[in-house]
């Protein structure tokens, strides 16, 4: 039998993991992390499966120090606390991964067998060194299975300098995760620059990014560093990579390359040591197709990818982040609400969120300021929905009986994705006479989701 080491100092835990795992594995037991690492000395020993929280030294410290001791171990984490700053610490410190408390039976006998298969006793590789973190909070919110995913990739990339393109729709907290991959880098000790390639005029761009000689242009009295230089050792996020000019795309994409760029007027190239952060909010594969972005230039940024999903498609969410949203925007006001009645929860549920997180904070910075009582009312909560885009409104006809994919095509160009979602939905909603939860199910979508698809599409 393969031996496991279960480290919690809740003694009813052992006794139900010897329960369950007793016939498959040799499960052995520590109450604390010094105890822990004392059984991690055993050669023999496979898997730990480790509680955050534990008296004296807490499950990252011990994770952190049996890494030094048994780089090639692998630990899974559990908490009962999913939060963001859990999760990235632990998969930054090499953790096999982490779960969060209930845990699922079924699930964790899949991910050890997984686990175990996979990971055979091996030197870890010396170009990953095991880093040392800070408990510096991460301002990340969220425990849905869609964020803990996201946490996990932030985790295992932010120690490895590689580039990071982050996609995800406007206000889904694209710089929060840029300014998490830079605290817990190597590099958190330099600098972290964030511009904005559309909110600066392309001949102001060139310069922001790369600098100038003195003489370089009209008005260029002295020479000014640019942003790859103020950022050397640290971070440069360039949001809304998706706008910069193809000109600019162009020296970029040397400065991946090359790690050097010349300055504007200069005759000789800088080296520049600046880790590479981009994000953007549109579609850079169509982009590509439509000859605005470079193909090269989206390799090289597209190293590791961190897709943000939509607050609508985080319904587990909403509420975590109105009360945090609440705490933060009542500071100045002491005698401000404290909480949500149940018809705002509601209605902050309801609703699909087209802003996504900032729109919420917007929301809740405004209710704070309007509610009268104690409370914010639904009342209190101003919720506008955008009107549908055309090609939306347009898929609002369901097709025939007997429609072919071919004649969908024929009929409806350029909409066929939601004219086909439409259908999807109505079927769905159809077979489960209406029961929201149960169509939802069948479409593998949130009911979050489902309740704004069918807003969207007038079901």
């Amino acid at each position: 039998m393969e031996k496991i080491l279960i480290v919690d100092d809740e003694r009813n835990v052992h006794y139900s993991f010897r329960r369950v795992f007793g016939n498959e594995y040799e499960v052995i037991s520590a109450f604390s992390g010094a105890e822990a690492l004392e059984k991690a000395t055993d050669e023999t020993l496979r898997l730990v499966l480790m509680d955050v929280r534990m008296p004296g030294r807490d499950g990252l410290d011990t994770l952190h120090a049996l890494k030094q001791l048994r780089p090639e171990l692998p630990v899974i984490i559990m908490t009962a606390f999913a939060s963001a700053e859990t999760a990235i610490r632990a998969t930054t410190l090499d953790a096999e991964d982490y779960v969060v408390k209930p845990v699922d039976v079924d699930s964790l006998k899949r991910l050890i067998a997984t686990v175990l298969r996979r990971r055979a006793p091996q030197p870890a590789p010396a170009e990953l060194p095991v880093v040392a973190l800070d408990n510096s909070a991460v301002p990340i919110l969220g425990h849905s299975r869609v964020m803990q995913e996201v946490y996990k990739i932030i985790g295992k990339s932010a120690a490895r300098d590689v580039t990071v393109l982050i996609t995800g729709e406007s206000g889904t907290g694209k710089e929060l995760v840029a300014r998490a991959l830079h605290t817990y880098s190597r590099r958190d000790k330099g600098p972290f620059l964030a511009i904005n390639c559309a909110a600066i005029p392309e001949t102001l761009l060139e310069s922001e990014l790369f600098g100038y000689e003195r003489g370089a242009f009209s008005g260029a009295t002295e020479a000014h560093p640019g942003k790859f230089e103020l950022a050397h050792g640290g971070t440069l996020f360039l949001d809304e990579i998706g706008d910069m000019p193809p000109m600019l795309q162009s020296k970029l994409l040397r400065v991946l390359q090359e790690r050097e760029l010349y300055r504007l007027g200069a005759r000789e190239p800088r080296r520049v040591d600046v880790r590479i952060i981009a994000a953007t909010n549109q579609d850079l594969e169509s982009l590509i197709r439509s000859g605005r972005f470079r193909e090269d230039l989206y390799y090289r940024l597209n190293v590791v990818r961190i897709v943000l999903p939509p607050l609508r498609e985080r319904e587990q969410d909403v509420l975590l982040l109105a009360e945090h949203f609440l705490r933060l925007h009542r500071r100045s006001d002491a005698q401000g609400p404290q909480g949500f009645t149940d018809d705002a929860k509601r209605k902050l549920l309801e609703y699909s969120w087209p802003g996504n997180v900032r729109e919420l904070e917007n929301v809740i910075a405004a209710a704070v300021l309007h509610a009268r009582g104690r409370l914010i009312t639904a009342e209190d909560l101003v919720l506008t929905e955008v009107s549908l885009r055309p090609a939306e409104a347009a898929a609002t006809s369901p097709p025939p009986a007997g429609t072919t994919l071919e004649s969908l095509f024929a009929q409806h160009a350029g909409n066929v994705f939601a004219t086909t979602e439409r259908l999807l939905i109505a079927m769905a909603l159809d077979l489960s006479r209406c029961n929201q939860v149960q169509a939802a199910r069948l479409l593998g979508i949130s009911r979050n989701v489902l309740r704004d698809r069918m807003k969207r599409y007038g079901l």
